[in-house]
């Protein structure tokens, strides 16, 4: 499906929107007042590939913290702000590249204006930040004697977008209003399918581009999944810019699975993609443990290269050829193939250093295909 054609906007050095590439992002665990321990795990995520990071400003002392943290970091810095709107004009004078704001917990309009305004001197884009989970109350209407009591998921996910896509509108009007435009939309439900209509809905009322995200997804296992489904199905949609996997553990897996992500709807291609059977009654290698290896090995590698590790001979040599390095092992056995072609045949026991061997070699021409990339940019 085409992809949204949304405006775009810059957050620091990066695009987003406007058809640019749809951009990672997370957001550090560590407290924002220790400029250090926060600038040590950005440089984490930056390894991992994160382009976007984000940090909670809870207070004024983590404001402070801001100028130190940016200029020991390589990435843009958007600050996330909740409740106080001085800690929004605080982190606009630490000079971040973005600000999130939640409409759910900053209501009064003349703050938002302050912000805004301040925002707008120094070209800095607003992210408004609509979550399900901070929603005001809803407005009763009519039969107050009604109770939610009882009704059906649908009549509740209706009702709860409607408010979210609302919410939105609201803010993006007041913001429109105030001559401002360098705005991003988020509209986020652990629900996947509030999230997938709120977003649905929205983008085609606006033109501006979307964050998406599946809050408060989960673990790394679980939230994984959830994300993957709510962020995969909008964006096979064609909606969406950029995007944040949200997840209870150490935010760079948030940025290894936002790239997965990508990768499976051939929208980014960033680090290897690796193929593995699942094993069965026809597997005669020790599959589990060589797949294993070869993902954690993988996760080192930058280079888009795509690795089939193989357990049997239905399948097996097929895969193994398309990749551009794949192994089908059989019998104690396995068969080497690079781009195609068999390189050798080899026992199980050297099988993982030899299909190692290969990557590496595979890597190393990637490295001089871009590297003659740029000689030719130039």
């Amino acid at each position: 499906m085409p992809r949204r054609r949304s405006r775009q906007i810059h957050i620091g050095s990066v695009a987003v929107g406007g058809g640019a590439p749809i951009s990672v992002q997370s957001m550090t665990c560590t407290d924002t007042r220790d400029a250090k321990a926060t600038a040590t795990q950005i440089h984490q995520l930056e390894e991992a590939g994160c382009e976007i990071v984000r940090v909670a400003v809870p207070d004024a002392e983590a404001a402070r913290a801001l100028p130190d943290i940016k200029k020991n970091i390589g990435i843009p810095l958007v600050a996330d702000i909740h409740f106080d709107h001085r800690l929004a004009l605080g982190a606009l004078n630490a000079g971040v590249d973005g600000l999130r704001l939640n409409p759910g917990n900053i209501r009064d309009p003349e703050k938002i204006k302050t912000v805004v305004q301040a925002a707008k001197e120094r070209r800095v884009p607003i992210r408004i930040g609509v979550n399900a989970g901070s929603l005001p109350r809803a407005r009763v209407i009519g039969d107050s004697s009604r109770s939610n009591t009882g009704a059906s998921l649908s009549e509740h996910t209706e009702g709860v977008v409607e408010r979210m896509v609302q919410l939105a509108l609201d803010q993006v009007r007041l913001l429109e209003a105030l001559d401002f435009d360098l705005i991003k939309l988020s509209l986020k439900s652990f629900d996947v399918p509030t999230t997938i209509e709120a977003y649905r809905q929205v983008a085609d009322l606006v033109p501006y581009p979307l964050h998406l995200g599946i809050t408060e997804a989960g673990t790394p296992w679980a939230g994984s999944i959830r994300s993957a489904v709510g962020i995969g199905t909008l964006l096979y949609l064609g909606i969406g810019d950029t995007l944040r996997v949200s997840l209870t553990g150490d935010p760079v897996e948030e940025v290894r699975v936002g790239f997965e992500i990508l990768k499976s709807l051939d929208l980014r291609q960033r680090g290897p993609i690796m193929i593995s059977c699942p094993t069965c009654g026809r597997t005669e290698i020790d599959l589990v443990t060589i797949a294993q290896e070869v993902e954690r090995k993988l996760q080192r590698i930058e280079a888009p290269i795509k690795v089939a590790v193989m357990g049997c001979v239905v399948n097996g040599p097929g895969e193994a050829r398309e990749a551009d390095v794949g192994v089908a092992g059989g019998g104690g056995r396995a068969v080497l193939f690079r781009h195609g072609k068999i390189v050798s045949t080899v026992d199980e026991a050297d099988l993982l250093s030899a299909l190692m061997h290969e990557i590496d070699n595979a890597v190393r021409d990637w490295k001089k295909g871009k590297r003659r990339e740029s000689v030719g940019d130039e």
